[in-house]
């Protein structure tokens, strides 16, 4: 899968993952998390499958987004 349409679901799942969690968080934040996520999820989702299509990248995107978004929680309510 091209890395640019890697980037846009990563965001537009970070994004989506940021409104789940109704967190208040700025756009830019909100993307950066989800390509991460995407990052996160891709690697899962290459662990467990040959072959990829762009659903199951967005599935896996978004989980990895609202997990990241889960650990951030727990950092902030730590400080």
């Amino acid at each position: 899968m091209p890395v640019i349409l890697l980037v846009v679901i990563g965001a537009l799942a970070g994004v989506l993952a940021t409104r789940l969690m109704r967190m208040d968080t700025d756009l830019p934040t909100a993307m950066v998390i989800g390509v991460l996520g995407a990052v996160v999820g891709g690697m899962g989702f290459r662990f467990m499958m040959t072959s990829a299509s762009w659903v199951g990248a967005f599935v896996l995107a978004l989980l990895g987004s609202l997990v990241l978004l889960w650990l951030w929680q727990q950092y902030q309510g730590r400080r």
